[in-house]
């Protein structure tokens, strides 16, 4: 790679890097507004086809904003994520061939080829696929799209994600809820710690789609 091109590499990169950081401001925002609770719902739902920002960051503002309702910001999420995933599976199986093009501009660290080896994840893991992504930060809109190219059991694959995406909101919502304010004062403590472990999944899980399915 010559110095330009390195370097062009390297703007890029800045450049995605900060509309992240300003998305994932954005996201927060609304915790501190009377629609938190629509803006998780939305948020839940377009980050399982096309949104960068898990929902998880707003989900715990929520629920140290009002601990009590911690478990029902949990189902909000939960519902909407696997709502999300569904519409992301209808548009993997009927519109591919419009939206792929969008899709690998402008959703960062996963190429065509990496996409299609996702095929090949599918067949040997099957339900334990669409169930590591909906858990982990591996990105979960790359595996409700895919669902859909590939035509794998919708049944399976809604089962799986009620299954992930409701325990990893549920965890994170029951924390806040039984350990209320000392939870918090440990977020408190150490928010640039827990923003930068945060940080680091996110773009671990775009790293990995792109390290095992390319």
């Amino acid at each position: 790679m010559t110095d330009d091109a390195a370097e062009a590499k390297e703007t890029a990169y800045r450049g995605v890097r900060g509309q992240i950081r300003r998305l994932y401001d954005w996201v927060l925002h609304w915790a501190e507004t009377p629609y938190g609770a629509w803006a998780l719902f939305i948020i839940a739902f377009a980050e399982s086809s096309f949104f960068p920002i898990p929902p998880d960051p707003l989900l715990l503002a929520l629920c140290l904003g009002a601990a009590k309702r911690s478990l029902r910001f949990a189902a909000i999420a939960t519902l909407a994520s696997v709502l999300g995933g569904m519409a992301g599976y209808a548009i993997g199986a009927g519109a591919w061939g419009i939206a792929q093009d969008w899709f690998f501009t402008y959703v960062p660290g996963v190429t065509p080829d990496a996409f299609e080896n996702v095929r090949a994840f599918y067949d040997r893991h099957g339900f334990a696929a669409v169930f590591m992504a909906g858990l982990t930060p591996i990105p979960y809109k790359v595996f409700t799209l895919a669902s859909g190219v590939f035509g794998i059991n919708f049944g399976v694959f809604v089962l799986a994600s009620v299954l992930s995406r409701g325990f990893r909101f549920l965890v994170l919502a029951g924390l806040v809820f039984y350990f209320g304010p000392a939870i918090e004062r440990f977020i408190d403590r150490h928010f640039d710690r827990l923003v930068l472990i945060f940080s680091v999944l996110l773009v671990g899980g775009f790293i990995a789609v792109e390290f095992f399915f390319s």
